[in-house]
């Protein structure tokens, strides 16, 4: 049997198995698997944390520098996040100049920290319209067993949580050496849930493993929030060419604020 009569065989059997609600290792089409947080696993870095949804793990490390603020927002701090797919985590990743998926999934992650203003920017101003603090996020996954953007969306924003300041002098220069007590200005009301549907023939299913996501033949992510006690999708993005029909987006809508619930209490006990 060829390779592609293989990866055909297991698409067909997926697909028969999501129709009858099943998964081959128990779950519903909409459930997690076991989610585990672990805070400051890096000591150079000013906050980190590693995320493990099922085999799937991620590390997240914030850094600080000082810099200029970008020109179209000079009363605001900067963010910047970017992401290494290397071998170690998956046969999929290759070294080289980094492809789509590598270039989509940190920008996946900003879009859902930045449009729901979990981080207060114009707090990182130092120096109004010359000096700034700039925070550079960078997501490692280590296993890709599925569901990524949803684990390093989640990782990033535990990392988020656990940064400290560095002592910056009279000078203006950072003493990486030298932790304060300071955290970041971050809002104690909102950070985002991400939630990435993926769809087989006529099902929808949450937190697919991996060769359930290579088998899936479009997939949608959303970055959810709490804002002013109201619901909020912050960030949607999709990708694949097959569509996603109405009533399956109503379906979706249905589902969000179950599941946004759901995720918020599992992470209650690491926050």
């Amino acid at each position: 049997m060829s390779s592609m009569e293989s990866s055909n065989l297991t698409i067909e059997t997926l697909k028969r198995m999501f129709e009858k609600e099943k998964r081959f290792d128990g779950r519903n089409l909409l459930e997690h698997r076991k989610i585990d947080l672990e805070f400051n696993v890096s000591n150079k870095a000013e906050g980190s944390a590693r995320i493990r949804i099922g085999k799937t793990e991620v590390i997240a490390g914030v850094k600080l520098q000082v810099g200029e603020p970008y020109p179209d927002s000079p009363d605001k701090g900067n963010l910047m996040v970017s992401g290494d797919l290397l071998p170690l985590a998956s046969p999929r990743f290759e070294m080289g100049p980094p492809d789509f998926y590598a270039i989509e999934l940190p920008r996946l992650v900003d879009r859902a920290i930045r449009e729901c203003g979990m981080i207060d920017m114009e707090k990182l101003v130092i120096t109004p319209k010359e000096k700034v603090w700039t925070i550079i996020i960078d997501i490692y996954p280590i296993n890709d067993d599925g569901n990524l953007i949803d684990a390093a969306t989640f990782a990033a924003v535990a990392a988020l949580k656990s940064t400290t300041f560095p002592e910056l002098n009279e000078e203006g220069k950072i003493d990486y050496d030298k932790k304060t007590n300071k955290k970041l200005p971050l809002s104690k009301e909102t950070s985002p849930i991400p939630l990435t549907f993926y769809k087989l023939g006529n099902s929808l299913v949450l937190d697919p493993t991996r060769e359930e996501a290579e088998s899936c033949e479009v997939r949608i992510s959303f970055g959810i929030s709490i804002w002013n006690k109201q619901l909020m999708i912050n960030s949607c993005q999709k990708s694949g060419a097959v569509p996603f029909s109405q009533e399956e987006i109503e379906n979706m809508m249905q589902i969000i604020p179950k599941k946004f619930d759901e995720l918020n209490e599992k992470l209650k006990k690491f926050f």
